[in-house]
């Protein structure tokens, strides 16, 4: 009995200076810490391949959408190569919008030969790549340089059923040998009414504006006023029920003028310009 009560405060003892064995029963030392709070259920953090989704709508990898993404452009380059030889055919008469006049014509051309189809196939392709690449569907009038037409009211028929939200006709002029620079075509009436009428000069006026500063070309000193030429004769604008205007991109019997024209990198700036254009008109 004497030796177990020695025994027994001996481990007392003992415990008291900490050198007893640890519990780990709730409530002990090894318990009193404050936990690591648990997350619930769904509340766990995002990730990074969790973050949220772009925007519905958007076109690029960035989100972002182009800046003509949805739009429908229609563009006609002027005449086609294959009218040259089919002369019967393009003067057969059309409605140009309450009176006739010929399918289409060969054009014109410089001094050295260069054909206005194939320059206005040539602005029309580079316009093309640059507007499909700012995200428009982009229609053409025509698909190649060695057909014949189409005629002038069925090249307004195609913008009017692709339900354009703008058209442009690319053409350059053949003046006076001393008449120099470009020049918009502005319809002063439309099959579209008085609303298209008015977009179409709002349209008008963005291409004047781009063509101007993105070329170098200064308005025609010929023709119009301040590069604007109100018309009432041509049949692609009188039929049409689609914003339009019409481009001469400059004189192709003027010296300088052909230089230019005649210059793919001066068609690249023209392209340029009314890829401009279409997005200051479209924003």
């Amino acid at each position: 009995m004497r030796r177990w009560t020695w025994v027994a405060l001996l481990a007392a003892v003992l415990t008291l200076a900490g050198c007893g064995p640890r519990a780990t029963a709730s409530g002990s030392r090894a318990d009193s810490a404050s936990p690591t709070p648990s997350r619930t259920a769904g509340s766990a953090a995002p990730s990074p391949s969790a973050a949220p989704p772009s925007s519905a709508g958007s076109s690029s990898p960035t989100g972002r959408r182009k800046p003509l993404q949805g739009k429908v452009i229609v563009l006609d380059a002027g005449h086609n190569d294959g009218n040259f030889g089919h002369t019967s055919v393009i003067d057969q008469l059309v409605d140009a919008g309450g009176f006739r006049k010929p399918c289409d014509t060969t054009g014109t051309e410089t001094n050295a030969g260069y054909h206005e189809a194939a320059f206005t196939w040539d602005v029309t392709k580079r316009l093309t790549a640059l507007l499909r690449a700012d995200g428009a569907r982009v229609v053409l009038t025509r698909k190649d340089d060695h057909s014949v037409g189409p005629c002038v009211d069925v090249r307004a028929a195609v913008g009017n059923r692709a339900h354009a939200d703008a058209a442009i006709s690319v053409h350059a002029d053949g003046n006076l040998l001393s008449g120099h620079g470009f020049h918009v075509m502005q319809p002063v009436r439309m099959s579209g009414g008085s609303a298209v009428l008015a977009r179409s000069r709002r349209l008008a006026l963005a291409v004047r504006d781009a063509y101007e500063s993105g070329t170098g070309m200064p308005p025609a000193n010929y023709i119009g006023t301040e590069g604007i030429d109100p018309r009432s004769d041509m049949a692609g604008l009188n039929l049409s029920t689609v914003p339009k205007v019409l481009l001469e991109c400059g004189n192709m019997r003027n010296a300088g003028d052909a230089k230019d024209l005649s210059s793919a990198a001066f068609r690249q700036r023209i392209a340029r310009s009314l890829d401009t254009a279409m997005r200051a008109y479209l924003r």
